[in-house]
């Protein structure tokens, strides 16, 4: 496919910076990619001065192979194309001395994070609190604030108990030589920001850059990529205002408006033509979002068929429409010789897809469900494979603070503190201290023997580890450390049991089956493998948030429960907050390639009463000559009906054949 005038226009814009608005469905990947191509091909650019940045793995990857494949042939060694994460660990890596790390430092996730602020916690504060408390901390480092500014800012009581944890939390990362993932941003904009020297190296080391989904951005992105863009602000950013949809994580829509106050040069180009809706849909999504105020109004259109008029249906209660979706799926399927991947369901939230799972299983038809736990993130095989991470290499401190917790020992925060001052004194890691004598005597007699005794158990595991295959050693790992055993006395019964011990099962085989290697080989193909989406869904309708669905798209889009209360959402209703709600929809809506079906049920039940269900107020907002509001129309419910009695009798006849 060619460009069309925009995306042109946008590739070969590169002397001012430029903001691009690219409608749903409009290219932008292209438009970046074939940016990168133009760059290096047309303007000569070494391809190691050049980053293009987004906010998922994912996207990441899915950008490095269409990039790869239009540079084939082209010297593009040391092009960046990764997450703002991994920029900003690549800058922690090579600057490490000034953000006072060691080399080889250890990145907290979400849970040892959350670990680390319940530590610092009264013991009487519950998960609600603590979970309050480690947003807010994460709040305050992505709007860039230190300890101390944060304390300054702080209101309430729980903000000034959050920022005086805030600096406690930052003494113990210190203390571990970590940092986490808030820190990856907010750690490269304070040094960019205190060191002009610093700041002007990178300008230099950096000297293009291309930021995707640039509606996302937080404070601190933004801040990020203004002190390396500089006031030259070689960069092209593309996003769109209208699929904002992250406000509940830090997004900023006002970084579009912020862009150009601080770039006064900056150029706007807009991608209006979409490649994947039917018409009539994009003239649905059009007219909902015209209701939000816009800094930068744009209009889909695309040159595609008008296509059939987006389906309402109003449902008795949860699960009549569950069963009417369940029933919709198998005909057209059969109709329009679909395959169930074809196929999607997106709601609000999690807890709408009980009712959807078990018309879809009553229907035989195979689904897949976005956003459960996935298997490497479970915590018996977290702890698993901490262990055998630390077992391959003793420098892992991450993996030695998650071990040695694995189960839990005389081992408390406080000596962990301890244990970290005095390995940073040693320049060692936490590990390789807790195996010298002279620390163990300067930590509590108690605790250092514990210390002294999850040591040798490592040694002792480390030496198995040269003669025992990497799935032997997965086993008689959970037996020797005693993680088999707390699994068994944190389980209320046997089936929980029998489920948590076979995760960890699962994990060895895996091992068993992956061939030749050592242990540390193959926990780091595993970690490649859980960034690569092992968690594929196949051939099965797709159950998701729409919040989940963003990027993805579909020929048959069902949006469930499309309700005042649930879209928008109760809250936002109570606090006059509708603009999020109604790009969220509009991101549900520009989902659908084809086919587009809204529903809702006429009563739920609440708090165990029956209520009177309020229609979406956004469904009002959607122009009525593209809809058929199912039972408004005899004629048309008339033709629907024969055509879904006759695609029932030739799924009988086909069953029978068989």
């Amino acid at each position: 496919m060619s460009l069309n005038p925009a995306q042109r226009a946008a590739v070969e814009h590169c002397d001012t910076p430029l903001l691009v608005l690219a409608g749903a469905g409009s290219g932008k990947t292209r438009v970046i990619t074939q940016k990168i191509h133009h760059l290096i091909v047309r303007r000569g650019m070494v391809p190691g001065k050049i980053a293009a940045i987004t906010f998922t793995n994912k996207a990441a990857r899915e950008m490095r192979e269409r990039a790869g494949a239009l540079l084939r042939g082209v010297d593009s060694e040391g092009l960046t194309i990764c997450t703002f994460h991994s920029l900003g660990l690549k800058f922690l890596q090579i600057e490490h001395e000034a953000a006072g790390l060691r080399r080889g430092f250890s990145i907290f996730d979400a849970d040892d994070g959350g670990a680390l602020i319940k530590d610092l916690m009264p013991r009487a504060a519950n998960a609600q609190a603590i979970a309050a408390v480690r947003a807010l901390v994460s709040r305050a480092k992505a709007d860039g604030f230190s300890p101390e500014r944060a304390a300054e800012l702080a209101q309430s009581p729980r903000e000034r108990e959050a920022a005086d944890l805030y600096g406690q939390y930052q003494k113990r990362l210190a203390a571990f030589n970590a940092v986490d993932f808030d820190d990856l941003i907010r750690l490269p904009v304070a040094l960019l920001e205190a060191h002009a020297p610093l700041r002007d190296a990178w300008r230099e080391r950096l000297r293009y850059l291309l930021v995707d989904e640039y509606q996302d951005t937080n404070a601190g992105q933004y801040a990020l990529l203004k002190h390396l863009a500089g006031p030259r602000g070689a960069f092209t950013c593309v996003g769109d205002d209208d699929q904002s949809i992250y406000a509940w994580r830090g997004a900023d829509t006002a970084n579009i408006e912020r862009l150009g106050q601080d770039y006064p040069a900056l150029g706007i180009i807009k991608l209006e033509q979409n490649y994947r809706c039917a018409r009539r849909i994009l003239r649905a999504a059009n007219a909902l979002i015209a209701n939000n105020p816009h800094l930068h109004p744009k209009k889909l259109w695309s040159d595609a068929a008008d296509g059939e008029p987006i389906r309402v249906f109003e449902c008795r209660d949860g699960e009549h429409e569950a069963e009417r979706i369940a029933t919709e799926i198998a005909f057209l399927s059969h109709k329009h010789a679909a395959q169930w991947g074809d196929f999607a369901i997106l709601f609000r939230g999690n807890h709408q897809s009980r009712a959807l799972e078990k018309a879809l299983q009553l229907q035989r038809i195979p689904y897949h469900l976005s956003g459960g736990t996935a298997f490497l993130e479970r915590a018996e095989v977290k702890d698993a494979l901490a262990w055998l991470r630390l077992i391959a290499n003793p420098d892992d401190d991450t993996a030695f603070l998650r071990a040695v917790a694995a189960p839990r020992r005389e081992i408390g925060a406080t000596t962990l503190a301890r244990l970290g001052e005095l390995a940073n004194g040693l320049h060692l890691g936490l590990a390789r201290a807790a195996s010298r004598d002279d620390v163990l005597g300067q930590l509590a007699p108690r605790a250092a023997r514990a210390l002294d005794a999850f040591m040798q158990l490592v040694a002792s595991l480390r030496r198995a580890s040269t003669v025992l295959a990497p799935g032997a050693l997965c086993r008689r790992l959970v037996e020797e450390s005693g993680q088999l055993a707390a699994i068994r006395a944190e389980c209320k019964d046997d089936a929980l049991f029998e489920r948590r011990r076979g995760n960890v099962e699962e994990l060895a085989q895996w091992f068993d089956a992956a061939g030749k290697g050592g242990a540390g080989e193959l926990v780091a193909q595993l970690a490649l493998l859980t960034a690569s989406d092992r968690d594929a869904p196949g051939n099965a309708v797709r159950l998701m948030t729409l919040h989940a669905s963003k990027g993805l798209e579909f020929d048959f889009v069902f949006i469930a429960g499309v309700e005042d209360g649930l879209l928008p959402h109760e809250s936002s209703i109570e606090e006059g907050r509708l603009d999020e709600e109604r790009r969220l929809m509009y991101v549900g809506i520009t989902r659908a390639k084809r086919l587009l079906h809204l529903s809702y049920p006429r009563h739920a039940r609440r708090f165990g009463e029956l209520h009177r269900v309020v229609p979406s107020r956004f469904i009002d907002e959607l122009p009525a000559a593209e809809l058929h509001v199912v039972g408004r129309d005899d004629v048309q419910d008339a033709e629907r009906t024969a055509e879904h009695a006759g695609a029932a009798i030739a799924r009988l006849q086909a069953l029978f054949a068989k």
